[in-house]
């Protein structure tokens, strides 16, 4: 029984002295997804209602927000079990579809923050071909593909996947990702060369692209006018901030995570509550803060005019 235990279970092995922290970690993960959710939710319901907020940039953004939601409400719940009950573990196929969800909507974030900084080249270089570029049709086709397309190649890895022999049963971490492949017996080249073709597709081109755009944007405001110069930095410096601190959040995740790093249990466990922690809450405080009409309207609704 012991045996069959082994083969359908993993024991995720990356919480520091649960005995002695559960209801804190409970607390302090829970109060993060509540806020989580909240702060998403606002933004996206305040850029749903309001016309004014029907811009393929706002719009966009409402995107990102929701794939931060997905994210977390595919997360949370079951950190939160874990964090109550005696074993931290989790079956095979449930920590594969995990692993897929994780890499799937962090492709998609990638993505997504391209195409926003598409819509920002284009609104700033090519301001009279803007309507033409980013009508609607286009903008369906472009969030379409900042989900599907992630979702279909990490279905291929985690597919193969499916049906490999294990030889380890436990995960240094709290939810399972790049590292549930060191479960298998051996190493398969297969899996490896397409993960660098997955990584250099929706993470490093990506991220090569967005630079590109907004060097140029960084070039074309600084040879016009001071209006120019503005909108660039009050529109432009959200998204970088949000890459920034994806992309470090990700070559941890990514890269960290297939490695034998010597970095003790604390250290795993506060890199790995920064994924989970740290960017869902940072992308609704930074898009509310620092984009105007978006802040207007957080203003409108929490501190509302009163009436004479």
């Amino acid at each position: 029984m012991d045996n069959i235990i082994n083969m359908t279970y993993i024991t995720l092995d990356g919480y520091v002295e649960m005995n002695k922290y559960r209801y804190l970690y409970f607390v302090i993960l829970f109060t993060a997804y509540i806020l989580i959710l909240c702060t998403n939710s606002t933004i996206v319901c305040l850029i749903v209602i309001h016309r004014n907020l029907h811009e393929p940039m706002y719009v966009f953004i409402a995107a990102l927000l929701v794939n931060s939601l997905l994210f977390s409400t595919a997360i949370y719940p079951k950190i939160l079990t874990d964090v109550l009950s005696e074993k931290q573990i989790i079956s095979y196929s449930a920590c594969l579809f995990q692993c897929f969800i994780n890499y799937s909507l962090g492709g998609s974030e990638f993505l997504l923050l391209t195409v926003m900084a598409y819509d920002r080249y284009v609104s700033i270089c090519k301001p009279l071909q803007y309507p033409t570029i980013m009508r609607q049709t286009n903008i369906r086709f472009f969030l379409t593909a900042a989900w599907l397309l992630p979702a279909c190649q990490t279905a291929v890895p985690v597919g193969l996947s499916a049906d490999a022999k294990l030889c380890n049963y436990y995960i240094k971490g709290i939810i399972c990702s790049s590292t549930v492949y060191k479960l298998h017996c051996g190493s398969s080249r297969v899996l490896l060369i397409y993960g660098l073709v997955a990584l250099v597709n929706v993470i490093i081109s990506p991220v090569l692209f967005i630079l590109f755009t907004y060097t140029r944007i960084l070039i074309i405001s600084y040879r016009s006018s001071r209006e120019v110069r503005r909108k660039a930095a009050q529109t432009c410096l959200p998204h970088l901030l949000v890459l920034i601190n994806f992309s470090c959040l990700s070559a941890y995740n990514v890269l960290l995570a297939r490695i034998e790093s010597d970095f003790s249990k604390t250290v795993n466990l506060i890199l790995a509550l920064q994924v989970i922690l740290y960017h869902p809450l940072f992308n609704p405080i930074m898009y509310g803060l620092k984009m105007k009409e978006i802040y207007k309207q957080l203003k409108r609704l929490f501190c509302p005019v009163p009436m004479l």
